[in-house]
């Protein structure tokens, strides 16, 4: 009889009357009891009766300087003193602008801090406000007043997407700055078909965009949107008919017939290891990689104590913020600017992730636990997906002379998570590979934010976005991500350089042909920010001066490869660039400070800038002692296509953090070479076209197995809106499960099988490698 997976023991303990007993951590996401007793000791703190909006229920993580030395204690398996579980809870007392944050002592039972925060920081959305506005503004009189005006289609449907208001510092004179609000823009789904609720709304933009206060759900004001070349507002006027431009496959004429199945097949299972280290914090071991897993509502997924080899790279490594401010100047345009992890939250947004669709061949899931308004736990199944990929070649070389060739191909770890932001989704992932590198990965996707324009415009060229549908605009926007790099390479006590490649000026001596360049190395000695420069070559690199390497001498390192990106465009003292702080460079670095996480800041809704890695970076703080942060800023300037719409195809961006001189060769030599009885290709042209394949035992399109055995039928049925189209119980009926070895005491989930004659997992960098062993 095989094991119990991980979800299934757990609950089959619940019914024997015990249950699975995980360490106290002091990295471990809360559980959904501790988040449920810290709602509680702050509702105990007022008086009865008082109504609380709970915004985030997340674990306050413990000072640095208590953490360094607990990590190490545990990674040399000795005793680890107890460190107090914390939580940080940020709350309104119920429909008032009273905007609380508080420390919760969860070990001691009691409520440290509690703090009125001033008339100007404002919490975050939340999907109960975004589903209430949307309901409200369907039956709000003066709305309903002014969609009379556009003589839409009998039945109807028209939709609404509320964003954040973008700074209350503009003051337009209406209301006080200290409110709250969203600004909506209106849509309508295709009249013709105002029942499917997949239509795509975006291709029918309304120039109604009604102002919401979100305390009072009242409609503060209607703005009536410029839909010409300029800031003229002209009369509402009647509707004109246009086509819908759909998205989903229901929809289209015809798909295509000609696309065989690709299936990603792992007999043997995956060759990555999970376990718990807390009941909610996950550790994945993979090729000499070790690290751990939370997962909390601002910043979605978060890496702790990252090594290779038992050698130690990374404290903390998280998508810090991102920005994406719009170009059109005009009202209320120009105040169209989302904060995606701050406005909302990257946990909150995050999918549930259907079997087989985003992510293939052998897959961990991870799950999640956050708060609604009302403080009370709620489940956010399968926000992380786990597998392997096939990446092409890692390393090759053919002897010409013999025509030997050596090569190893590239297998890469991939931890996943996607978000939905409204109209856009970013599938944003961690990808390890054999030869020590890590890569950040974002893939931006989703539908375009559109507004209407007048239809005689259709081929007009537009000063601020491009006509993708009749009557449809879709406007210039950059996209900013802000990547926190928290280092520990060789050890704590890092630097932080760059180096750039400069020519050598001709010398009769030294450079007679003028074809000589050198690398000039400069450290960055205090907090600032600092630019990428293509001409020079510069590459940024965290060093440990204390760790020498072997061969050579060098400071162990890693360097960043960042792409390139146009600084934001909005100018200095546009609301747009002072709240995005950390927009206008492409790398900041800052001494290490409690609390500073955040690059836009820890209220980005509504915020007026002075609050983020900008304004830390202007300490200009010696970075001498060696505890540098490091924020690499990357992102897109989205000039839109009419390619981009219904729906984007992926824009691709990485940043990939690279050894230097941190081994004394090519970490990767001991990877096995790949040969046809470990690969099993197969040849279509030719002799051997019938032989055996790779694909061959696959169920369904993509044949992908779960390894954590979720329940599909039980996931369709509690979380249906959050169920992709891969995740129903018809899906996962005709999908496998691999029940890994489970054990009651930690939790740990062994996903490597032993090949007959293959090497052992814990064991195999020890051994010598034949080809074709089975080593992942």
């Amino acid at each position: 009889m095989g094991s119990l997976p991980e979800s299934a023991a757990a609950d089959q303990h619940q019914k024997n009357g015990t249950s699975t007993q995980y360490p106290i951590h002091p990295l471990g996401p809360l559980s959904a009891e501790e988040i449920s007793r810290s709602a509680n000791l702050i509702r105990g703190a007022w008086p009865e009766g008082t109504k609380f909006q709970f915004k985030v229920i997340t674990l306050s993580e413990p000072a640095k300087v208590q953490l360094i030395p607990y990590l190490d204690a545990e990674k040399k398996g000795q005793a680890t003193s107890p460190i107090d579980r914390r939580s940080f809870v940020g709350y309104y007392i119920r429909n008032t602008h009273k905007l609380h944050e508080a420390i919760v002592n969860l070990t001691q039972n009691v409520v440290e801090s509690n703090v009125l925060l001033g008339p100007n920081v404002h919490a975050n959305g939340d999907a109960e406000e975004l589903l209430a506005i949307e309901e409200m503004l369907t039956s709000d009189p003066s709305v309903l007043a002014e969609v009379a005006k556009l003589k839409l289609p009998e039945g109807a449907k028209v939709v609404a997407d509320p964003w954040i208001y973008g700074s209350d510092g503009v003051n337009e004179g209406n209301f006080s700055d200290e409110k709250r609000l969203y600004q909506c823009f209106l849509y309508m789904r295709d009249p013709n078909n105002s029942s499917m609720t997949e239509s795509c709304h975006y291709a029918f933009p309304l120039p109604i965009s009604p102002v919401v206060d979100p305390t009072t759900m009242k409609v503060v004001r209607i703005d009536i949107l410029p839909t010409g070349l300029d800031t003229k507002v002209k009369p509402l006027s009647p509707w004109e008919p246009a086509p819908p431009n759909e998205y989903v496959a229901e929809a289209q004429a015809a798909m295509r017939t000609d696309l065989k199945p690709l299936r990603v097949v792992q007999p043997e299972g995956a060759s990555f290891q999970v376990s718990k280290f807390s009941e909610t914090g996950h550790r994945v071991s993979w090729q000499k990689w070790d690290f751990k897993v939370g997962f909390n509502q601002r910043e979605g997924m978060v890496l702790y104590d990252v090594h290779y080899d038992s050698k130690p790279l990374f404290y903390r490594l998280s998508l810090s913020d991102m920005s994406i401010p719009y170009a059109d100047p005009r009202h209320p345009f120009h105040k169209k600017a989302a904060f995606d992890l701050g406005d909302v939250g990257a946990g909150i947004m995050a999918n549930n992730l259907g079997l087989g669709c985003d992510c293939l061949g052998s897959i961990y899931y991870i799950s999640g636990v956050l708060t609604n308004s009302e403080g009370q736990p709620v489940d956010y199944p399968n926000v992380i997906c786990i597998h392997e990929q096939d990446a092409g070649l890692l390393w090759k070389h053919t002897n010409y002379r013999t025509n030997k060739a050596s090569l190893v191909r590239n297998r890469e770890l991939v931890l996943q998570t996607i978000l939905t932001v409204s109209n856009y989704e970013y599938i944003l992932a961690w990808v390890f590979n054999q030869a020590g590198d890590v890569t950040y990965e974002v893939r931006a996707t989703g539908i375009l934010s559109t507004q209407p324009v007048d239809r005689e415009l259709q081929k007009t060229p537009h000063p601020y976005g491009t006509v993708v549908h009749p009557g449809v605009l879709a406007t210039h926007h950059q996209h900013f991500f802000s990547l926190r790099i928290d280092p520990m390479v060789a050890g704590h006590g890092n630097t932080v350089v760059y180096d750039d490649a400069v020519p050598l000026a001709r010398d009769a001596t030294t450079n007679p042909h003028g074809v000589g360049y050198t690398v000039e190395t400069k450290a960055i000695e205090t907090s600032g920010g600092f630019d990428l420069d293509s001409s020079r070559g510069r590459v940024f690199r965290i060093t440990n001066p204390a760790v020498r390497n072997a061969v050579n001498g060098a400071p162990a390192g890693y360097k960043l490869q960042i792409p390139s990106m146009q600084p934001i465009l909005a100018d200095a003292d546009s609301f747009h660039r002072r709240r995005a702080e950390f927009a206008d460079r492409s790398v900041y670095v800052t001494r290490y400070a409690e609390g500073e996480l955040f690059s836009g800041g820890q209220y980005t809704n509504q915020s007026r800038g002075g609050t983020g890695v900008r304004t830390w970076a202007q300490r200009q703080e010696s970075l001498a002692g060696g505890d540098p942060v490091v924020w690499a800023q990357f992102g897109i300037n989205h000039v839109p296509r009419i390619e981009d719409f219904p729906v984007m195809p992926c824009e691709v961006l990485r940043v990939t953090m690279r050894p230097v001189n941190f081994f004394d060769r090519n970490p990767a030599l001991d990877v096995a070479p790949s040969t046809q009885d470990f690969n099993q290709s197969v040849l279509l042209n030719g002799a051997g076209r019938n032989g055996g394949g790779c694909g061959a035992n696959g169920n369904g399109a993509n044949g992908s197995i779960i390894l954590n055995g979720q329940a599909w039928q039980a996931a369709a049925k509690f979380w249906p809106a959050r169920m992709g189209p891969c995740g129903t119980a018809k899906h996962a009926k005709h999908s496998r499960k691999m029940h890994g070895e489970f054990s009651p005491k930690d939790g740990s989930v062994g996903l490597h099988k032993q090949a007959s004659g293959g090497h052992d997992w814990q064991n195999r960098d020890k051994t010598p490698h034949r080809p074709g062993s089975s080593i992942g």
